[in-house]
């Protein structure tokens, strides 16, 4: 069954006239969805930590941004737009006693909502509204006149005007300019995660580490590898981008063409394939989500450690080196 897609003339934008839209949280998201709303002429506060540098960054944008919970409890529709590991501690502390019936608390990402770490009061719906692109892409196409396509998704028992009101927040930072596209809390945060695990994030990084290993365990210089395993990579997820596969493949080699359909069976094969089920068993059934808040509770030891351990990899410390060659590259170093 093909989704339902809304566009500009299916929202609204008056519905939000005599709203306020608290954004709890001005980083990659919070900045954009703040700055967009306020321009399409949407009343905006921001609650925003005091002495940080999101709190300085609203400041230089216009906004006088107020603690969590006031915030909260002067707004119609809540958008917590903060880190997922930290949604649960501080909805419970500072949102949740905030809240009274006929507000909408919104996200951007379903995990919190969907995995029961922020649960509504009675009289109080939920909205998502999801961007599916990163906070600076979702600002600039805006100020271009254009817009970053969306998920629209409203909780258990919510009614038809919030949806409305939904539809006309993602009118507000542009989504409906590009198109935004029913889901439910479950299909969103669910795909969202299998995605980043299986491919955009995990998948590739094992991939690009294995065969960079392998090549260097070979003998070839780690330099080469780092090319041939990292850095062309790009080149390649760009024709993606454009085109789908169909023109990845109609514009690289015919040598490549082939090694892709004879070879690449072979890396992701049957035994991948399982996994990849047996992942997403794991985020259906919650047990991913537990793993992390369990993490996150324990201060987050484990995650930590492996972030300061591949920082060092050798495909890194190649990296950094060749990366400081190539003058047109904007380099971001961590």
């Amino acid at each position: 069954m093909p989704a339902k897609i809304y566009y500009d003339n299916d929202a609204d934008l008056s519905l939000l006239k005599n709203k306020t839209i608290a954004i709890l949280g001005y980083g990659s998201q919070g900045h954009a969805q703040a700055q967009n709303l306020r321009d399409s002429g949407c009343n905006v506060i921001v609650g925003q930590r005091p002495g940080s540098a999101n709190y300085e960054l609203a400041v230089s944008h216009g906004f006088e941004p107020l603690p969590i919970e006031e915030a909260a409890r002067r707004a119609d529709l809540i958008n917590i737009l903060l880190p997922d590991e930290v949604q649960g501690d501080i909805y419970k502390q500072s949102i949740r006693d905030q809240l009274r019936p006929g507000n909408i608390l919104m996200c951007s990402h379903g995990f919190n909502v969907h995995f029961g770490q922020v649960e509504a009061p009675q009289g109080v719906d939920t909205l998502l509204v999801a961007p599916k692109g990163p906070g600076h892409l979702v600002r600039s196409e805006f100020e271009k006149g254009g817009g970053v396509p969306s998920l629209i998704a409203v909780g258990e028992g919510a009614s038809d005007t919030t949806l409305q009101l939904g539809l006309a927040y993602a009118k507000g930072i542009g989504g409906t300019r590009g198109g935004v596209i029913h889901t439910t809390f479950a299909e969103e945060t669910e795909t969202d995660l299998f995605g980043e695990q299986v491919v955009l994030c995990g998948g590739v990084s094992e991939l690009v580490k294995s065969a960079f290993a392998t090549l260097v365990e070979a003998g070839y210089q780690p330099e080469m590898a780092y090319f041939e395993c990292l850095h062309e990579l790009k080149l390649i997820v760009d024709l993606f981008y454009q085109g789908g596969l169909s023109y990845m493949r109609y514009s690289v080699s015919n040598t490549a063409e082939y090694g892709d359909y004879t070879r690449g069976p072979r890396i992701i094969t049957d035994q991948t394939r399982a996994e990849m089920k047996k992942i997403l068993n794991e985020i259906q059934t919650g047990q991913f989500a537990r793993e992390w808040i369990l993490e996150n509770r324990a201060g987050a030891p484990a995650f930590k450690a492996t972030r300061r351990r591949d920082r060092n990899l050798q495909i890194e410390v190649v990296g950094r080196k060749l990366r400081s060659l190539m003058k047109w590259i904007a380099a971001k170093e961590v």
